[in-house]
């Protein structure tokens, strides 16, 4: 149990006298450790005295010499951020050729390349980078035909790359890629105005489609009844003839065109609306038919068999 006591002490001791060496070998300048896409710069006395731009594990007292003693202490280290940046710059204005209020949205990359002349050259980099992009952006792309300014970004962000590389690498800062995303109108009475004009025009094409499709079935229509018209003529100017050829042909044997008369008579009665009676023959029905006959005097459109 003692032995464990005694190990768990030594433990805890190497624990805090690390803690207590390191915290000692960077106060003191002995080493210093750079991460990765990472740069600092060392000055003592209002002078720069080292730069590390690599990645690494490094004894700062053969690289600064005796000043790497008192750097950390009565002088200052800058750590400088090596990463690629993006931005997106909203909305910056310009006017086209037709004098149209534009938004132009550029988007772009920057990253630092000299971490001296990004601390001391400059007391905001990137502003004066940003700046430098809508200034560009405004006097490159004003007056621009409006079709040109909406169809052709590639050239547009070709044109104010090239206007504003020279002027960031004198501050340390290197501009990468460099877009135009978006192109927009700037006024919102306009933008109203245009959609009302597509509104207005979308509907007159879809009235325009409707009565077009209407004017064809109704040709269409106007043709089938014609064509039907004249069919039901050439059948109604024919049934004459066949209605005659029928009755001359019924005519050559005398009790088809009785049979044929009486039937013809028969279908007339059915379809008629007048009330029909009928009386049996027969002695017994004559006081039957002298009522009825006195009962016609009242009823004069009443058929009598």
């Amino acid at each position: 149990m003692t032995e464990l006591l005694t190990a768990f002490y030594v433990v805890v001791w190497l624990f805090f006298c690390e803690g207590a060496l390191r915290a000692l070998g960077r106060f003191f300048g002995f080493y210093d450790i750079i991460k990765e896409k990472e740069s600092k710069v060392y000055v003592l006395f209002g002078d720069i005295v080292g730069v590390i731009k690599e990645p690494g594990f490094y004894f700062l007292w053969p690289e600064l010499g005796w000043r790497a003693l008192f750097v950390t202490w009565l002088g200052r280290s800058y750590k400088v951020d090596m990463k690629l940046d993006q931005s997106y710059l909203r909305s910056i204005p310009v006017n086209s050729e037709e004098g149209t209020p534009m938004g132009i949205g550029v988007w772009c990359e920057m990253f630092i390349t000299d971490p001296v002349a990004h601390i001391f050259k400059n007391v905001d980099p990137q502003g004066s980078l940003f700046a430098n992009i809508k200034n560009a952006t405004i006097k490159h792309l004003s007056n621009l035909p409006l079709l040109e300014m909406l169809i052709n970004r590639h050239a547009m962000s070709r044109v104010v790359r090239q206007d504003v590389s020279e002027e960031s690498i004198q501050w340390g800062y290197k501009l990468g890629s460099i877009y135009i995303r978006k192109v927009h109108f700037r006024d919102n009475e306009m933008v109203a105005q245009i959609e009302s004009k597509v509104v207005n025009r979308l509907r007159q094409v879809t009235s325009a489609i409707k009565q077009d499709g209407l004017n064809q079935v109704n040709i269409i229509k106007s043709r089938a009844e014609q064509e039907a018209s004249v069919e039901f003529a050439k059948a109604a100017s024919m049934r004459p003839k066949i209605v005659s050829e029928a009755i001359e042909r019924a005519s050559k044997d005398p009790e088809v065109l009785s049979k044929t008369f009486d039937i013809m008579e028969y279908q007339r009665i059915i379809e008629g609306q007048n009330e029909l009676t009928i009386i049996p023959d027969g002695e017994k029905n004559k006081f039957l038919t002298q009522l009825l006959a006195a009962d016609s005097d009242n009823k004069p459109e009443q058929d009598k068999i």
